[in-house]
């Protein structure tokens, strides 16, 4: 434990004001990597590079955290095995599996914003290893079957199932070296701009609800944050770019909005 629980449960107050208040900003200024890229915003570093920098400290993060809670814990802990094992298959695809993937090798990224995601990944994952592996650990082994878990669990591989399938459809519309931007169709594409924003959110209030935790919730809140923001830009470029764009197509939830 690296403070008592009333200074961590301040700190995520903090946090959570932090996001509300990174929400309205970036309501109003785009993020400067992937479609809205553009210069002013210093040195440039390889797009893939960045993406494997920003998002890997969430792996050591929890990592390190869980090591240290099995080495205190001499008995065997399922609930805190399971919840490494949902939260590192989904960084390991995000951090690892995903750059790889993507048709970015000529695509830059301000190493500004790298810099930026990883003191917010670092912090995320501190928040939430934390709390699942000092101040709260370990969890009963009857929250295996608890409402929270079961439901949590199947929200969460729902949201991933959506985010990786999306992913895949728009993998699927550039050829390598192709780096022009297409409209997508198929999948949730068929009503909203950007399901595999909408998935992550997915997974995160799925994890807020496996952990049932402010810290998990405070993760769910940070998702919206950054994504509602970044649906609505990506939205906004598709209509401007492509006359042809579907007119029925909403940002993030279908048939709403």
């Amino acid at each position: 434990m690296l403070i008592d629980q009333a200074q961590y449960e301040l700190t995520i107050w903090i946090w959570l004001g932090i996001a509300a208040c990174t929400f309205i900003l970036l309501m109003f200024i785009r993020a400067p990597y992937g479609r809205h890229e553009r210069p002013g915003w210093g040195l440039r570093i390889p797009a893939r590079l960045g993406w494997v920098i920003m998002e890997s400290p969430c792996i050591i993060v929890m990592t390190i955290f869980f090591g240290i809670g099995v080495s205190r814990w001499e008995a065997l802990d399922p609930v805190g095995i399971t919840f490494y094992i949902i939260w590192i298959t989904h960084y390991i695809h995000r951090s690892w599996v995903w750059p790889a993937r993507a048709h970015i090798t000529s695509k830059k990224m301000p190493i500004s914003i790298a810099l930026f995601a990883v003191g917010f990944n670092s912090i995320n994952a501190w928040i939430n290893a934390e709390w699942v592996y000092s101040l709260h650990y370990p969890y009963p082994i009857e929250w295996l079957y608890s409402p929270q878990f079961i439901i949590g669990v199947a929200v969460f591989i729902t949201g991933m199932g959506i985010n990786i399938h999306s992913d895949n459809i728009l993998f699927g519309l550039r050829k390598k070296g192709n780096l022009d931007y297409k409209i997508p169709y198929g999948g949730l594409f068929k009503w909203i701009s950007c399901p595999n924003y909408f998935g992550e959110i997915i997974e995160w209030i799925g994890w807020a609800i496996a952990t049932w935790s402010l810290a998990g919730l405070a993760f769910a809140v940070w998702a919206l944050a950054n994504l509602v923001p970044r649906s609505q830009s990506n939205h906004q470029w598709y209509i401007k770019y492509f006359e042809e764009y579907p007119k029925d197509r909403k940002i993030l939830i279908p048939k709403i909005w």
